[in-house]
């Protein structure tokens, strides 16, 4: 059973402007460790050329060290939640971090393009685990009613971790080689191991939990198929049956557990969730922010490339106005939804990175330069602040129980909404350029308005956030 509702003509109380000095501690700690995880959804893909002539292997091959490890991730979200119930929060941490510094250790020491592909899906298996637990432990030490200013001090950097990432990596396959794209993970897990076994409280954990068997044979390969045929789509490649009997054999796999889970008494993910309102609200922008995230993240790159001649270093400079954006947005978001509630402060977030998109949806010839850049700033805030205030959403009137249901659920939003980011982007793309209709800036200027029309769409589900700031249950 649900529990009640609570009268919304309540108004919440006043809320404290800090999150006390315990959660900010923990804030630190899993910042600390789960950086890298953030990270590495992206600082891999700058090496895969250099990969493949190391390896003297098809970049057809090479392409699996990136798509194994979001794979592995795609499968390991679902079981955050039960092993969090079942072992605890702290231990559970721990190991995802064990498990990423042991595969970024193996990953630095591959011998060939088939060992580099193992070890990178023991890394992405630590890295999906990761995300889940985290916002998990934070919320349950901050109480639901900070879970906004919670979700901001993940929520700003698992925005700025994929744009920095192509910068990290170039700077370090420029500077020291491709191994220590992976050895730089290695002291830095060390650390966030320590911290952890030395500051994170104890969680509570539930020996008798079960194992939904038959929900994480259904969800965790149905989210890995159809994120693997997302992301053939995401190629551009014409893949023939395979592309579509994965995606349709992943949907087919996933209707089933939502079918299933509400008759297991431990279900893997607790679907009923879906049927509060503000829920469905809060996942569905997250879905869709996520993909107009992401896939600005294949965009822009691309667009800066082939239109304005940069670099892949002068690019990923450029892109990182977005997290000066970013992290502008973490503090005004929150004092804004103290003042005028989350619904409205996500609608005028949305409206900013619209905005911030639409200079690239016009064309700005190379007089006008600056503009995309006060664009990227503005747009960076926009995405920025619609992220934290529907992460922190999730949890809005969420049983203590029903936390680690809300951070897989979330967390799965975002995996998804980033393979669709792709799709979109990279049909669009294709679209043009086997038409011969454009060239130069002119080729992105469809996908850069289907961003903009997408960031508009996400209006519709964020009418059904809360009008006021994130509540207890």
């Amino acid at each position: 059973m649900l529990p009640a509702v609570t009268d919304v003509s309540n108004p919440p109380t006043a809320l404290p402007n800090r999150l006390d000095a315990r959660t900010r501690s923990m804030v630190v700690v899993l910042l600390f460790g789960a950086v890298l995880p953030l990270l590495d959804t992206t600082i891999v893909n700058v090496a895969l050329d250099d990969l493949s002539q190391v390896f003297d292997a098809r970049v057809s091959v090479v392409q699996w060290v990136a798509t194994g490890y979001v794979l592995a991730s795609a499968v390991t979200i679902p079981v955050s939640g039960w092993a969090t119930h079942r072992y605890g929060g702290k231990r559970v941490w721990m190991t995802a971090l064990s498990l990423f510094l042991i595969g970024s250790m193996a990953c630095g020491l591959a011998w060939n393009i088939d060992s580099l592909i193992v070890f990178r899906i023991v890394q992405g298996i630590g890295g999906g685990l990761s995300m889940p637990i985290l916002q998990t432990l934070l919320v349950q030490s901050a109480g639901k009613q900070q879970a906004t200013r919670a979700m901001g001090a993940v929520g700003v950097p698992a925005v700025l971790a994929p744009i920095l990432g192509p910068i990290l990596g170039g700077l370090l396959l420029d500077s020291a080689g491709w191994r220590w794209i992976f050895f730089v993970n290695v002291p830095i897990c060390l650390a966030g191991i320590v911290l952890a076994a030395r500051r994170l409280p104890v969680s509570p954990a539930d020996p008798d939990r079960k194992l939904d068997v038959t929900g994480l044979l259904l969800l965790s390969p149905g989210l890995a198929l159809a994120v693997f045929g997302l992301s053939r789509i995401g190629g551009g490649n014409d893949h023939g049956w395979t592309t579509p009997a994965a995606i349709g054999a992943g949907a087919v796999l996933i209707a089933g557990f939502v079918v299933w889970a509400p008759r297991a008494s431990t279900p893997l993910v607790d679907v009923r969730v879906f049927a509060r309102t503000h829920f469905l609200g809060a996942w569905l922008s997250l879905l869709l922010t996520s993909l107009v995230f992401y896939g600005a993240l294949l965009l822009l790159p691309l667009y800066y490339q082939r239109a304005w001649d940069y670099s892949p270093l002068q690019a990923g400079l450029v892109l990182a106005l977005q997290g000066i954006g970013a992290f502008a947005a973490r503090s005004v978001a929150n004092r804004l939804t103290a003042r005028i509630g989350t619904r409205v402060t996500v609608l005028a977030a949305l409206a900013l990175a619209a905005a911030g998109t639409l200079p690239f949806a016009v064309g700005a010839d190379t007089d006008r330069g600056w503009l995309l850049g006060i664009g990227l700033v503005v747009r960076g805030a926009g995405v920025g602040a619609v992220t934290i205030l529907t992460m922190g959403a999730c949890y809005h009137r969420i049983e203590h129980t029903g936390i680690a249901h809300a951070s897989t659920s979330g967390r799965i939003a975002t995996q998804l909404g980033g393979a669709l980011g792709s799709v979109v982007v990279a049909t669009v793309l294709a679209t043009g350029t086997t038409s011969h209709r454009a060239a130069g800036a002119d080729l992105f200027t469809a996908s850069f308005w289907w961003l903009v029309v997408l960031t508009a769409c996400t209006a519709l589900p964020a009418l059904l956030l809360p009008r006021g700031e994130v509540e207890r249950s």
